[in-house]
């Protein structure tokens, strides 16, 4: 899924008559959306090009933003941008959260021609079936966007219509944060409507995927009885899903039944992400380094288990090895995986003080601990469970994009990270958004 933002993707099909108006002024290296989404070739490519803007801001800005600002991943490395990072002090013009920024908002805008020009397509190579699962891909892709840029920054501005210029954007002011999760509602809503659910089908949009998603907006919003319903929905499709052995689900081949939705890379078309993780010795950087402390957890039987395939060297150079094709660079961007299905079930229904039983939550989170080799917990109050869910989630997930955003739903950033000025909690908007975009002058995130 090599980048591309509508570029002129079927240069090869244009009549040679063309070649007689060379006296226009229409770019001759690009075409509008409106003239390049046409037909059933470019409808496709456009659905792959939005896959590939999930791509360049999963492959690495964005779970660096999930993991080196929480307690799990430390830096290890020269370049100030992952300093700022990890030591919470990052100024609007951050290279990290700049690329993740403007990175989702490609994304989106991408899915918007999508959703805008594919209707009106009447090529009978494109079957309406297929043509639903397109509409449907990119109504998901737009959500996605849409949550990753509300549980970062707050609220946004809303673009539901494609960008091609300046002037496409003035006068959309930022949302407020409900306003956000209420579109990206309506997105997912739509986009399980309209996507097909396949049997075997793990990197790209599924009804099921949407479902996923749609559990773990309702767990940010503090929608317990919704987060339970369709984390279940996920679960109980045992035709396709199942939690697996921890280390398969990062062994190739991958695409696992573990595995609700990733992003999967090829030899042609790679993910680096491995390089900031492994240490010099092996080719990488060594920027992101796992703590001591989660080293020391990771380690414990009792807590790790077999989770402690996910690091690897002795002493003071353990590093993390969940991206680990350092030969390929093919990783997967891991985004939905069964096991947080279950623990958001779990604490969605501790919220709900159903604690034991079948149906409570001790059972949900002991299915995670149980695949992972680790006895059963000893959590007995909803207090308990609840802090012992936010510890199986640390553990679990511990170089995917969850910790931070944790820990700032839940407002426990200030108790384990000590970062108690909550204006803190939100990464800055680009400064060259906020300098260039009137809709966004002076309207930068409190404290930045």
């Amino acid at each position: 899924m090599k980048r591309s933002y509508i570029l002129l993707l079927l240069a090869g099909t244009l009549s040679l008559s063309a070649c007689s108006k060379f006296l226009e002024e229409d770019p001759n290296n690009a075409i509008p959306a409106e003239k390049a989404i046409t037909d059933a070739g470019t409808a496709r490519a456009a659905i792959t090009g939005v896959y590939d803007g999930l791509q360049g801001y999963y492959a690495a800005n964005y779970p660096t933003l999930g993991t080196i600002t929480a307690d799990n991943v430390v830096f290890n490395g020269t370049l100030s941008q992952y300093l700022q990072l990890d030591q919470n002090a990052i100024p609007t013009d951050n290279v990290t959260t700049v690329a993740a920024y403007q990175g989702i908002y490609k994304t989106i805008n991408s899915a918007n021609s999508v959703i805008t020009y594919v209707p009106g397509i009447t090529d009978p190579l494109l079957t309406q079936a297929e043509k639903e699962k397109i509409l449907g891909e990119a109504y998901f892709a737009r959500a996605l966007g849409y949550f990753d840029l509300a549980r970062g920054w707050g609220g946004v501005q809303l673009q539901l219509k494609p960008t091609t210029n300046i002037n496409d954007a003035k006068g959309i002011k930022r949302s407020t944060l409900d306003q956000t999760y209420d579109q990206v509602l309506a997105d997912l809503t739509e986009a399980e409507k309209l996507l097909p659910e396949d049997a075997t089908t793990r990197n790209r949009a599924q009804k099921s995927t949407a479902r996923a998603l749609r559990a773990r907006l309702h767990l940010y919003r503090k929608q317990w009885a919704e987060a339970e319903q369709y984390a279940s929905l996920v679960i109980s499709n045992t035709a396709k899903y199942e939690l697996v052995p921890y280390k398969s689900f990062f062994t190739a081949p991958f695409l696992s039944r573990e595995s609700v939705f990733e992003l999967t890379f090829s030899a042609n078309d790679r993910n680096t992400y491995w390089n900031l993780w492994y240490p010099s010795s092996s080719g990488g950087q060594y920027t992101l380094k796992p703590s001591n402390a989660l080293v020391a957890k990771l380690n414990n039987p009792a807590v790790g288990g077999t989770r402690n395939s996910l690091i690897a060297g002795t002493g003071s150079n353990v590093y993390g090895v969940l991206y680990n094709t350092s030969a390929t660079s093919t990783d997967p961007a891991y985004l939905i995986r069964l096991a947080e299905l279950y623990l958001i079930r779990a604490e969605a229904r501790a919220q709900q003080n159903k604690l034991t039983g079948a149906e409570g939550a001790i059972a949900d989170l002991d299915a995670v601990r149980a695949r992972a080799g680790v006895p059963a917990s000893t959590a007995v109050t909803k207090e308990e469970i609840l802090l012992a869910i936010e510890e199986e989630n640390s553990v679990e997930f511990a170089f995917e994009a969850h910790r931070w955003f944790d820990l700032i739903r839940t407002e426990r950033a200030g108790v384990v990270l000590g970062l108690t000025n909550k204006n803190y909690w939100l990464f800055p908007l680009p400064y060259s958004d906020v300098l260039s975009d009137p809709d966004l002058e002076g309207k930068n995130n409190p404290g930045y």
